[in-house]
């Protein structure tokens, strides 16, 4: 059990230094990596160790393993998932501008679309309970960051299970959590307009598909413009 442990965490160790030199661009799209015994050497580990954090890079659409053939590192832009966005949120390096704009972007479009199927598809209980979820929010701006910051989150959280779109609750699930682990994004999205968040909650309690529209698109996509 202690050996499986230790193999994890070698393993984990070169996974993330692989996975940041190809995120960072020190590791090129089409480069080949060295083959794993050289690997094994450079990072003092043993091979089974370094198959293991090839394995994870791969299946994050990172490296592309060949047997009996080349690694290559891969274009994550056109290979990776949603994993890879939020790794690169993570990272310790600064990521680039676009990144940032590209998850706000991302949560604005789902989260418009999940309000809008919110109003019409969620139970009268559950549209009532956003209502109560969003006055909580909107009693919080201006007062205490953290805790507006939850309330926030815990309502659309609820506006996306009842929109009834489990992709769209995965994803959004993903993004709030790398936003508001991330200082920069959390502070520059967090929620000033007390009334439109109200006002986003009556419209889902009324059912009303056009209002919940109408009060969360600037909500959301008011945010876009602080990342240029």
């Amino acid at each position: 059990m202690a050996e499986m442990a230790r193999t994890s965490l070698v393993s984990q160790r070169v996974h993330e230094t692989l996975r940041r030199d190809i995120l960072e661009g020190k590791l090129e799209a089409g480069a080949t990596l060295p083959s794993e015994r050289i690997l094994a050497e450079e990072f003092g580990v043993n091979r089974h160790a370094v198959r293991e954090a090839l394995k994870r890079l791969e299946q994050a659409g990172l490296i592309r393993i060949t047997h009996g053939g080349a690694t290559r590192v891969l274009d994550w832009r056109d290979s990776g998932g949603l994993q890879v966005l939020l790794d690169l949120l993570g990272e310790t390096f600064d990521p680039p501008p676009e990144i940032a704009r590209s998850v706000v972007e991302m949560r604005a479009s789902i989260g418009v679309d999940a309000a809008r199927h919110c109003a019409s598809r969620a139970s009268a209980d559950d549209r009532e309970e956003i209502r109560r979820f969003a006055d909580a929010a909107a009693d919080l701006v201006g007062k205490g960051d953290i805790e507006l910051d939850v309330a926030f989150a815990v309502m659309w959280g609820a506006i996306v299970a009842g929109s009834g779109n489990i992709a769209y609750r995965l994803a959004l699930n993903s993004l709030m959590e790398a936003m508001l682990a991330y200082g920069d994004i959390a502070s520059r999205i967090r929620p000033t307009d007390a009334e439109g968040i109200r006002a986003l909650g009556n419209a889902i309690a009324a059912g009303d598909e056009a209002a919940a529209v109408a009060a969360a698109r600037p909500m959301l996509e008011s945010d876009i413009e602080s990342f240029g």
